[in-house]
């Protein structure tokens, strides 16, 4: 069997979830004894400088044996998430219409941390 013919076979069912510059595939598998299991794939856009683009991406395999326990843990990571910070995104970087501000009027003083025991000392001083 040729290589394209095998992903097929091997593809049974898939979600996609869109987010942001993140997409996520949920895919179940057959492996060669035709038993199942799900790969879930993190992908994510990077822009370079000159326009161009490139993807990262990063899989889990999760195996049958596994499921109960990682459905569990999911649950119950996501419901302390949900019951100590709500539904309620609180980064505006995770917005669609997100623009990081850039104010170049800003003075580099505005940037440095204050503190009460800096002492300023010149160069010709030491």
């Amino acid at each position: 069997m040729r290589e394209h013919d095998m992903l097929e076979k091997e593809e049974i069912f898939s979600k996609v979830l869109r987010a942001g510059r993140r997409t996520y595939f949920f895919d179940v598998r057959a492996t060669k004894a035709d038993d199942y299991y799900i790969t879930i794939t993190e992908s994510k856009k990077f822009t370079e400088e000159d326009g161009s683009f490139h993807f990262k991406k990063h899989k889990i395999y999760l195996y049958k044996e596994d499921f109960a326990a990682f459905a569990e843990i999911l649950g119950e990571m996501t419901s302390y998430v949900l019951n100590h910070k709500g539904e309620e995104v609180i980064s505006e970087r995770h917005q669609k219409d997100f623009k990081k501000e850039y104010n170049p009027e800003k003075s580099e003083e505005e940037f440095i941390p204050q503190t009460s025991s800096f002492t300023n000392i010149e160069f010709d001083d030491i």
